[in-house]
């Protein structure tokens, strides 16, 4: 009896198709690594900042911000969320690293959830005011006349506002959604744990109610707890992204990540 040794086209076409995932999957583990660097610079950062706040009351005025800035201009970017400017900078590494390893579960869903949270990332670098406030700061301490520093003042309060009007919220809500696709995503993938991805889901609730004073007492609550699961967020997709950044197969990286 004859045995043919040709495979059927479906079976080639399948090896192909992985042998081409291997190669894709290998060019993208610089972007990998690059991804949990990001994710432990942003737990470098909480650490860094948490006890800022504490030692470090944010002032609750504009006048009291022109008044840190022209006493020591670093506590004053730090209390003005430099910091934040920073983790928003390697938010957006994460971002790509997350859509790189996430995209073949749903390439749709992981498109819109990249566009949600690169959008609100340029929303708020496009109102944080820190260095606008440090040149009014400057401007301000200055001026001769009373009327230039009631018109930097005013300059002041109008950036104050803008922070703190819908560009912002708007940050906040797309990031929190972003996440939350993100993690839905997860869970079909495997790729990540499911603990990771049900962090994310209650990082991505605790974001939909932004620290806004119209929204109340609640958002400023959140915004201050939601630094424990973006912690513990961090560590987690750092862990396995430097995993998939060594090489580590999508497959393989499913086993130990079931949890």
């Amino acid at each position: 009896m004859i045995t043919s040794n040709i495979e059927s086209p479906s079976a080639s076409q399948g090896r192909m198709d992985e042998s081409h995932a291997k190669i894709a999957d290998s060019a993208w583990k610089s972007l990998y690594k690059v991804g949990g660097v990001a994710a432990l610079a942003e737990i470098a950062i909480i650490v860094i900042q948490a006890p800022i706040f504490i030692l470090y009351p944010q002032p609750t005025t504009v006048m009291g911000h022109l008044t840190q800035f022209q006493s020591n201009k670093l506590l004053g970017l730090l209390d003005l969320d430099l910091m934040l400017i920073l983790g928003e900078a390697f938010s957006v590494l994460i971002l790509l690293a997350l859509y790189t390893a996430l995209r073949r579960a749903s390439p749709s869903l992981m498109t819109i959830a990249l566009t949600l949270g690169l959008g609100g990332i340029v929303l708020f670098f496009a109102v944080n005011p820190t260095f606008s406030m440090l040149y009014i700061s400057d401007q301000y301490a200055a001026a001769t006349t009373d009327a230039q520093r009631a018109a930097f003042l005013a300059a002041g309060e109008a950036l104050w506002a803008n922070y703190n009007g819908t560009a912002f919220g708007l940050f906040f809500v797309l990031s929190g959604v972003a996440y939350l696709i993100i993690a839905a995503v997860m869970l079909r993938s495997g790729v990540f744990s499911k603990t990771t991805a049900y962090v994310g889901i209650l990082m991505g609730v605790m974001l939909l109610v932004p620290p806004l004073p119209t929204v109340g007492t609640i958002g400023l609550v959140l915004s201050s707890i939601v630094i424990v699961p973006s912690a513990i967020w961090d560590i987690l997709i750092a862990r396995q992204l430097f995993r998939l950044g060594r090489g580590v197969s999508k497959e393989e990286a499913k086993q130990p990540a079931v949890a």
